[in-house]
């Protein structure tokens, strides 16, 4: 039987080399040192002409399953069938599929792919609605083999410009696609990588980008008090519990009793729940201990702190911005109304203007710090530096 330290040493020209597994397996020479091709010689129980059936390529395709592959071959002869007939047959009707598959048919067989290694399921939704949105109208019922540069443009042209951010989105998506259909052979080249000659230049990315709409850290007081008073239904409880954390909203909303430790007024977020992967520790200010004290009258089954008043599921994030909406909450842009997250620039301001260290506002804010050598040397989260800053934010906004 063949073994690798004779298939390794095959040269250019030499004889090719039997294998004493299975009957007709040989390996043949290429130009390559090393190097050979597979065949399998027979005599085609259909045509009784001799036939030679290539496997690949020595050593991608190892001496064991050449044999693996030449034995089912074998086997596919001695019940009279071609084995050579049955994959060209294969092959043609791949083709036939592949060529019929479309352009939404491909998109949906990615997004399965890819969707099982997101963490985030508002991310695996946002990935195929994009599509959804503003390519599958154009090319999603066209064959993913016919789809050109142009008709990229066309996709991508309504939104070029007034909506860049999601073009860049939907542009990606599109390219992730056709890379999956070139490395599955269903086309070749990939249209996406020259469409930038049909398009206009967008503006910078230093001139597009909007920041979230905040409400301007010295109307917080009056607008609490206005509009969110004593903090009674899960909603009014949860926006005075983001402002006065200063946490990002999903972060809120998905807090948990097991999380707090009220004796010692922290709350301790876990890595899994934080955008930057990293457990994250909250001074809870003296409103914020009672608001936790109040909503423990009104227990969830799940844990949640602020549980939906229906479902007792996770609030959505449009809880928030409804009720911002609903009451005209004022922002820093002309024309919006401030976000939820914004509330987190308000406090940042505040602490800028009242003369708190960077680095503490930016630990309360859980900001990764940028410089690679200053992160090395933070160890510690500051926890007990934060919590007279929290007390006074708390204090300034329920005076």
């Amino acid at each position: 039987m063949l073994r690798d330290v004779t298939a390794k040493n095959i040269a250019p020209n030499s004889k090719p080399l039997s294998d004493g597994g299975v009957s007709g397996l040989r390996l043949h020479p290429t130009k390559e040192k090393g190097r050979g091709l597979w065949k399998l010689r027979f005599i085609s129980p259909v045509s009784g002409k001799r036939r030679d059936m290539g496997l690949g390529v020595y050593p991608e395709v190892a001496i064991v399953e050449a044999r693996q592959q030449a034995n089912a071959a074998r086997s596919q002869v001695n019940q009279g069938i071609d084995p050579i007939d049955v994959r060209a047959e294969a092959v043609k009707h791949l083709k036939v599929e592949t060529d019929a598959l479309t352009f939404g048919e491909a998109a949906n067989k990615v997004h399965a792919d890819m969707k099982a290694g997101w963490q985030n399921a508002k991310h695996q939704a946002q990935w195929i609605n994009t599509l959804k949105t503003y390519a599958f109208p154009i090319i999603g019922d066209k064959p993913v083999s016919e789809v050109e540069v142009s008709d990229i443009a066309n996709v991508l042209r309504p939104i070029w410009l007034t909506k860049a951010e999601t073009a860049s989105r939907v542009k990606q998506r599109i390219h992730q696609v056709m890379e999956w259909s070139c490395a599955r052979g269903l086309r070749v080249g990939n249209p996406v990588n020259g469409v930038q000659h049909l398009l206009p230049k967008q503006p910078a990315a230093s001139v597009r980008v909007q920041h979230h709409p905040a409400m301007p850290w010295a109307d917080i007081p009056d607008f609490v008090k206005d509009h969110i008073g004593e903090a009674d239904n899960a909603s009014r409880a949860l926006l005075l519990f983001v402002i006065l954390t200063a946490v990002r909203s999903g972060e809120a909303r998905g807090a948990l009793w097991s999380e707090f430790d009220l004796k010692k007024k922290v709350w301790t977020i876990p890595a899994v729940r934080m955008k930057t992967k990293v457990i994250h520790r909250v001074p809870l200010s003296e409103p914020v201990t009672k608001l936790l004290e109040k909503r423990q009258q009104k227990p969830s089954e799940r844990g949640l702190v602020f549980p939906s008043p229906r479902a007792g599921n996770v609030l959505t994030d449009m809880a928030l911005t409804s009720f911002l909406r609903k009451h005209k909450a004022i922002s820093d842009v002309n024309g919006r109304i401030a976000t939820a997250h914004g509330f987190r620039s308000s406090f940042r301001d505040w602490a800028s203007e009242n003369s708190y260290p960077q680095h503490l506002a930016e630990s309360a804010l859980a900001h990764q710090i940028k410089n690679q050598v200053e992160r090395a040397y933070h160890r510690t989260d500051l926890l007990e530096q934060r919590r007279p800053m929290m007390d006074d934010w708390a204090k300034f906004i329920i005076p």
